[in-house]
Order: structure tokens, then sequence, then C-alpha cells
């Protein structure tokens, strides 16, 4: 850990994101039971219209979408919470700078500094939308 956190913000920050992991399974989970309860099944078989087909497979990849960006945001929650374990978090991952206290408390889960991150996201937006 880097000089800029003390325990008191480290444990604050460690129960953000586990409260936020938490949010996000429960979030997984429901839209899990939507997507279920949609039947896309059902709505592609009882209407041959394919607007109708096209709104379904829509609806379809928007519920896949949605559980695809938790499941990211919880496998970095759950990066951050092993960095905290091994002593480096707080650091960038890139650059080995401390991340500035305002950006975790933000963002606990952050893993790059602001510069690194802004750096990062001009030269992998397209695969991964901005997170700042």
């Amino acid at each position: 850990m880097n000089n800029t956190l003390d325990r008191e913000n480290t444990r604050q920050l460690r129960d953000a994101m586990l409260a936020r992991a938490n949010q996000l399974k429960e979030d997984i989970r429901q839209t899990l039971i939507k997507t279920d309860s949609e039947h896309y099944l059902q709505i592609a078989d009882q209407v041959h219209d394919i607007e109708a087909e096209s709104f379904a497979d829509l609806m379809v990849d928007v519920n896949l979408a949605e559980i695809d960006r938790d499941l990211e945001e919880l496998r970095a929650i759950d990066a951050s919470i092993l960095r905290m374990a091994g002593g480096s978090y707080g650091s960038c991952v890139h650059c080995g700078k401390p991340i500035e206290l305002a950006r975790l408390q933000a963002t606990p889960h952050a893993s790059r500094c602001f510069d690194c991150q802004t750096g990062f996201e001009r030269t992998h937006y397209q695969n991964y939308g901005h997170t700042l």
C-alpha cells in the first residue's frame, strides 16, 4: 500500500468495494431473472414478424451486455481486493505511482492513476468504452 492510504481509508475503500460487489451480484441475479421472464423464445415463436424478432434479439443482447459490464466490474473489484492483500493497492499498475485518494474514493477498484487511465482509454476506447 502506498503512503497516501492510511488504515481507515483502506478499510472504507474495502467496505465500499464489498458493498458494490454485493450490489453487482444482485443486479446480475435480477437481470438473469428478467431475461428468463421475457421468454425470448416464446416471443420469437409466437410472432413471426421480423421486427418483433429483432426486438427480442435486442432485448437478449441488452441483458447480456448488462451482465458483461457487471462481471467486468466484479473482476476489477476482486483484483483490487487481491492487491490490498498483496500490499500494492493504491499504486498504478502501469507506472507504479500512487493513485490519487480522491480517484480511489470515487472508484475504489481503480487500478491506474488518472494519467495512465486517460492514456489507456485513448488507445483502447473502441474495445472498452470510457470508465473515467
